[in-house]
């Protein structure tokens, strides 16, 4: 389980670093989500990977992380979720901006010729 997450962060992380540094504005927004995504599963793995364990002490139980999962990384997982869909938001409300005014979706502004 350990290896396919880390794997599957790496991959997320690595797709996203290669599309931020893409000439299109499109393909940033989405390297910038990928890359979000990759930190998020980063987080809630910091927190345990334990399978049927409660986020609340119950009576009976010492409260270590023996018996139960951190519920902090998925408090933060879910806030950064939120923030991430209003930050993509306004990213694509400044991409349709620019397009407008400079008449091309290149990051500088300017097309190749």
């Amino acid at each position: 389980m350990e290896v396919i997450l880390a794997i599957a962060i790496g991959v997320l992380g690595g797709s996203g670093v290669w599309l931020i540094l893409r000439p299109r504005t499109f393909q940033v927004i989405m390297g910038l989500s990928l890359l979000s995504y990759a930190v998020n599963l980063f987080i809630f793995a910091m927190g345990s990977l334990l399978l049927d364990k409660e986020p609340i002490v119950t009576p009976g139980l010492a409260p270590t992380l023996e018996n139960y999962t951190d519920p902090l990384p998925q408090a933060l997982v879910l806030t950064a979720i939120v923030i991430g869909f209003a930050t993509t938001a306004l990213f694509l409300v400044l991409l349709l901006a620019s397009r407008g005014l400079s008449g091309t979706d290149h990051v500088d502004g300017e097309e190749r010729e």
